[in-house]
């Protein structure tokens, strides 16, 4: 049907407009205005029962809802929540099971959705975890302060993946070690220290971005590989969450 720019009220309008006026059929109304005889029909129907407003969209929304819980049961459930309003929805209804074994209760999701319309659920609070931000730390000298990251991985030729492992000295921008890692690995990165601590010494902090295996959502973001730079004597600092760049660039 091509476009006409009216509402479809505005069309029904006419439509009713063009039937009082007794000149075309049913069959010529339905092609005039490129409807079926049935819809026609309908609309005709509407004007006859419900006068002008006929023509007006009806509500499709059904006027029954077999699955709909019993009102007796919302009733009850509500009560119990104010009688009780730090159980849940599944505890309420290990109550009311007990009370009446053979009674049909809803899910536990239809029960937490009772309980939220009726305006008995406290949203919780969202506790974000703060993060010291970027450090303020500056190096004083070499063996100071290192940086470690792993970098981009790519795909070799062979299809395998590479993960390099990069380590610098902050104070003067040496790279001491570069190793490559099929798979960002505990066990590789600790090796890959150990080499370069019996190498370049021990320095006073390692700064990493917080990424696997640096660091983790435990608490102060410490993993085991963190842990074990403060059990060494290190301190272990961590850049600023989403800092774009490797952690030489948070200086």
């Amino acid at each position: 049907m091509p476009w006409k720019g009216v509402t479809v009220s505005e069309q029904r309008q006419r439509f009713l407009e063009d039937y009082l006026l007794n000149y075309y059929s049913i069959s010529e109304l339905a092609e005039r205005f490129s409807i079926s005889r049935t819809t026609a029909h309908k609309w005709i129907r509407r004007f006859k029962r419900h006068g002008q407003e006929g023509y007006q969209e009806l509500s499709r929304r059904p006027h029954t809802c077999p699955w709909r819980t019993d009102e007796a049961i919302v009733d009850e459930l509500v009560k119990l929540r104010k009688t009780h309003p730090h159980w849940g929805p599944r505890k309420l209804l290990d109550l009311m099971q007990r009370r009446d074994p053979k009674r049909p209760l809803p899910s536990v999701s239809t029960a937490a959705r009772i309980i939220a319309r009726e305006g008995l659920v406290k949203p919780r609070r969202r506790y974000r975890r703060a993060h010291p931000g970027c450090p303020k730390s500056v190096p004083q000298g070499p063996n100071d302060i290192w940086a470690a990251d792993y970098k981009g991985q790519f795909r070799l030729k062979n299809g395998d993946y590479c993960f390099p492992l990069t380590v610098s000295d902050l104070s003067s921008r040496f790279v001491l070690g570069v190793d490559a890692h099929p798979e960002i690995s505990l066990e590789k990165t600790v090796r890959h220290f150990t080499a370069l601590f019996e190498t370049h010494g021990l320095p006073n902090r390692i700064r990493t971005d917080n990424g696997t295996p640096f660091a983790s959502n435990a608490l102060a973001r410490l993993s085991r590989l963190s842990v074990w730079f403060i059990k060494l004597g290190i301190y272990p600092e961590l850049i600023e969450p989403g800092t774009f760049g490797a952690a030489e660039r948070c200086t």
